[in-house]
């Protein structure tokens, strides 16, 4: 009986590669153990280039693999640039499919009623999608508004209050427009004749509803500061919201001066009569409605109770007593 051959040596070696390989492809990195890697893939890298952002990353453990997995699935071409989240499970075959899918993360960015543009801004910032500074300067850009159809000066009001997912790499422009978008969507369908029977367009609407946002904290309340302020108009005495005039001097939700309410500006309502020039928050659904449907009363004045609650009046006598009422409860 003869002897069968020995395999070769290259035949040996081979299968020993083939092993590593596929241990290599099947098997996490070890930097994953501790949890969630976030690695974010330039553009216009090659797969070289993307193999070793990666392997720099910990996320996978060869760059050979990566790049031999990669030229056998043909997904060289493939690959999309952006933030990505490993999750500690994700062997290489698991982040090139990641890559060739363009599951991006997805930042979540919440946008609560009566939030500013300002505020958006910061947390965009936070997120790292886009810079404060970056945002503002879109939302307050007229070859930006006009097109959206915007008249005011800023995007302010537009922005539907909800939550979104941003990914990485957005453009402000993108951000915002989806943002406008979405108020538009959510809008009843009959807002808009709503609006003008009561004698305004969607800026004005928008205007008006934003401070009934900012004013009130109860939401029970809001028919009722709505009407005390549709009250205003009808006699043309002016707004006093304080919101109006925190938003004019850059100090939204903290306490007015008397000096404060002198300021001579276009939004501040103590001094102006009528509407500000635009809104100065996010109205929710809630503060919309509410600005369309009145409560039936003939209140001209309210003044806080506490944190929550407001005491209304139809006359200055009431409403100074009130005034009073609030200062003595606070002075103990």
């Amino acid at each position: 009986m003869g002897l069968r051959p020995l395999p070769s040596a290259l035949t040996l070696g081979a299968a020993v590669l083939a092993t590593v390989l596929v241990w290599e492809v099947f098997t996490p990195a070890p930097a994953l153990d501790g949890g969630r890697v976030v690695v974010e893939i330039p553009a216009h890298r090659g797969v070289f280039g993307v193999a070793a952002t990666l392997r720099d990353a910990g996320v996978i453990r060869s760059r050979a693999a990566f790049i031999a997995l990669t030229l056998v699935r043909g997904s060289a071409r493939k690959l999309r640039a952006g933030e990505y989240e490993v999750e500690p499970t994700t062997d290489t075959l698991g982040v090139l499919r990641l890559l060739e899918t363009g599951r991006v993360k997805q930042h979540v960015v919440l946008h609560p009623e009566g939030a500013t543009v300002t505020e958006l801004a910061g947390e965009l910032e936070r997120e790292g999608i886009a810079s404060a500074a970056a945002t503002l300067h879109v939302a307050h850009d007229p070859a930006f508004l006009r097109p959206l159809g915007i008249p005011g000066p800023s995007v302010e009001g537009y922005l539907f209050p909800d939550t979104y997912q941003f990914v990485r790499g957005m453009t402000p422009e993108e951000i915002l427009t989806r943002m406008v978008q979405r108020l538009r969507a959510k809008l009843a369908p009959d807002t808009l004749a709503r609006a003008r029977s009561r004698g305004l367009d969607l800026h004005g609407l928008l205007t008006l509803a934003s401070i009934v946002e900012r004013e009130a904290v109860a939401r029970d309340e809001m028919r009722l500061i709505s009407a005390v302020f549709w009250n205003r108009l009808k006699l043309d005495m002016p707004l006093q919201a304080d919101p109006t005039v925190q938003y004019a001097l850059d100090k939204e939700r903290r306490a007015l001066t008397r000096a404060d309410l002198l300021v001579d500006h276009p939004f501040n309502t103590y001094r102006r009569p009528g509407l500000p020039p635009g809104p100065i928050a996010s109205p929710g659904l809630g503060a919309l409605a509410a600005t369309l449907d009145p409560a039936p009363v003939k209140y001209l004045y309210f003044v806080a109770m506490d944190d929550r609650r407001h005491y209304f009046s139809t006359t200055i006598e009431q409403h100074n007593a009130a005034v009073a009422r609030y200062r003595l409860a606070r002075s103990r």
